[in-house]
């Protein structure tokens, strides 16, 4: 499956659009993560155990649209989003949403 944030693929005209796909996630962190992540902010630096939540929630989702557009037939999704929130109590919880179009070239 061919993924692009832009709405065309050079040199791929679309022959047929399929509609609108979207994959949605929502992943929590824990508390230690919690912990050593308010350390970093102290001291400075990357908080790589929110980095690696942030990349697996962000997989899943494009994971999710992949196979949503899938079952359409496409073979690409053009004018890819990916939008990030956090949500629940004190913000504990990541949510990630992809949404594309999904078309047959």
């Amino acid at each position: 499956m061919m993924l692009s944030t832009t709405n065309t693929i050079e040199g791929s005209p679309v022959k047929d659009y399929l509609g609108i796909v979207t994959g949605e996630t929502i992943i929590g962190a824990n508390i230690f993560k919690d912990f050593f992540a308010s350390i970093r902010d102290i001291v400075g630096g990357r908080s790589s155990s929110y980095e690696k939540v942030l990349r697996e929630a962000k997989d899943t989702a494009l994971k999710e649209m992949t196979e949503n557009a899938s079952k359409l037939g496409a073979i690409a999704i053009i004018g890819i989003d990916l939008d990030y929130e956090t949500v629940g109590k004190n913000g504990g919880m990541l949510m990630v949403t992809a949404s594309g179009t999904a078309v047959k070239l």
